[in-house]
């Protein structure tokens, strides 16, 4: 049974840091590009940030680069989502997700993933 499940969402003020987690059990995590997702309330799921196979890339949306984080780690099948400096834009609901599409320049589109977890709440206050 293939799981994902998010971690670390919570009420934090802007600029404040926050990493989140997501576990994985029920398919080869090494195969999977491994992403983050957001939607916040009224608005469609964007693509945050998604990390290769191996780990080796990484690809973030222009509104988080610089200040988010994406890693995995292999030995322990999770991945994780570190958030700098975080704004009130930032506040959604996190959403990981796997993908087993090999073509890495469609990793930003929701519709490549086949796995996606339960989402956790990241609520930024100004």
């Amino acid at each position: 049974q293939v799981q994902l499940v998010e971690s670390g969402g919570r009420l934090v003020q802007a600029g404040d840091s926050l990493i989140l987690s997501c576990a994985t059990s029920g398919f080869t995590f090494s195969r999977y590009v491994m992403a983050w997702f957001r939607q916040a309330p009224g608005k469609e799921r964007q693509f945050v940030a998604a990390v290769s196979w191996g780990g080796d890339k990484t690809r973030y949306a222009d509104s988080v680069k610089g200040r988010f984080t994406i890693s995995r780690d292999s030995a322990k099948n999770t991945v994780s989502l570190r958030m700098n400096s975080l704004k009130v834009e930032d506040t959604a609901v996190y959403y990981c997700a796997a993908s087993y599409e090999s073509n890495w320049s469609a990793m930003g589109i929701s519709g490549v993933y086949s796995h996606w977890g339960q989402g956790t709440q990241v609520f930024v206050s100004s």
